[in-house]
C-alpha cells in the first residue's frame, strides 16, 4: 500500500481569507490523521499566503503520523526545517511569485547546490525527498545529489490520462523503475485526484507515498473529508 499524506495548504488558504482561526488547521490536521491519513504536508512561501511559517512549529507537537514539509530550500527554509526537525523534507524549486509547483528540478545542473542542502538535512536525521519531472536523467541526478526519495511530479500523468491512460503513465513507470534500482524511494505528487489516483496507483511500481491537497480538499466540500480520505487509502491499498 502506498502511503497517503495530506497537503492542508488549502485549509490554511481559507483561515487567511477571513482572518481568526478557522478553520483550524492544527485541528485539521489532527483529524486527518484520525481519518486514516499516514501523514500531513505543508508548503510554506515565503509570502506565507496560505501556510504560515509559525504553523509549520505548531503542527509538529500534533503530527504523530509523518510529517513533509516541502518548498524551496531559501536560507529561512532550512532554518524552519532544522528547527521544526519533520519526518522529510521535499526540495521542489519554486520561484518566489509561483502559483503552485510547476517544474522539477534539474537535478544535473544543480547538482552542487543539493548536495550541499540535502547534507544538512541528512545529518539532523531528516529524510530527504527531491521534486522531479519523469525523468531517468533527473532520477539519475537526484541519486547523485545524495537524495533519499524523489516525488514525480505528476501534472503531466493528470492531463494526459483522460486521454491515454496508458500513454500518461508510461514514463512515470520507467522514472520508478530507473529509483528503484538506483535504491531510491519513489514519491509522487501534483494533479493527482480520486479521479486519476487507482489507476496510477496500479500502474506504478515502486510507490511508496502520495502528497495530495487541492482535490482532496475541493472533493472534501462535497463528500466530506473523512469519506474522500477512506476512498484514496482505499485505492492505494
Amino acid at each position: 500500500m502506498a502511503k497517503l499524506s495530506v497537503n492542508i495548504n488549502k485549509i490554511a488558504t481559507l483561515r487567511n481569507a477571513r482572518g481568526g482561526n478557522m478553520p483550524n488547521v492544527i485541528q485539521v490536521a489532527i483529524d486527518v490523521q484520525n481519518f486514516g491519513a499516514e501523514g500531513i504536508t505543508i508548503h510554506p512561501r515565503p509570502d506565507e499566503r496560505h501556510i504560515r511559517y509559525q504553523d509549520a512549529y505548531d503542527l509538529a507537537p500534533v503530527v504523530y503520523k509523518e510529517y513533509n514539509i516541502e518548498g524551496n530550500p531559501q536560507p529561512d527554509f532550512i532554518k524552519l526545517v532544522n528547527a521544526v526537525g519533520p519526518t522529510q523534507v521535499t526540495l521542489v524549486p519554486d520561484a518566489v511569485d509561483a502559483l503552485t509547483s510547476n517544474a522539477g528540478w534539474d537535478t544535473i545542473k544543480r547538482q552542487s547546490f543539493l548536495q550541499e542542502v540535502l547534507e544538512n538535512f541528512r545529518a539532523q536525521g531528516i529524510r530527504t525527498s527531491l521534486f522531479v519531472a519523469p525523468d531517468v536523467a533527473m532520477v539519475e541526478g537526484a541519486k547523485a545529489c545524495g537524495a533519499d526519495r524523489i516525488e514525480l511530479y505528476t501534472e503531466a500523468y493528470a492531463d494526459q490520462y483522460p486521454h491515454n491512460p496508458s500513454q500518461a503513465i508510461a514514463p512515470y513507470q520507467l522514472a520508478a523503475q530507473r529509483a528503484h534500482e538506483l535504491g531510491l524511494g519513489v514519491n509522487a505528487g501534483h494533479d493527482l485526484s480520486l479521479d486519476n489516483i487507482a489507476y496510477f496507483k496500479a500502474h506504478m511500481p515502486y510507490l511508496e507515498e502520495v502528497s495530495i491537497g487541492h482535490a482532496l480538499i475541493c472533493e472534501s466540500l462535497y463528500l466530506g473529508m473523512e469519506t474522500v480520505i477512506k476512498r484514496y487509502l482505499k485505492a492505494l491499498s
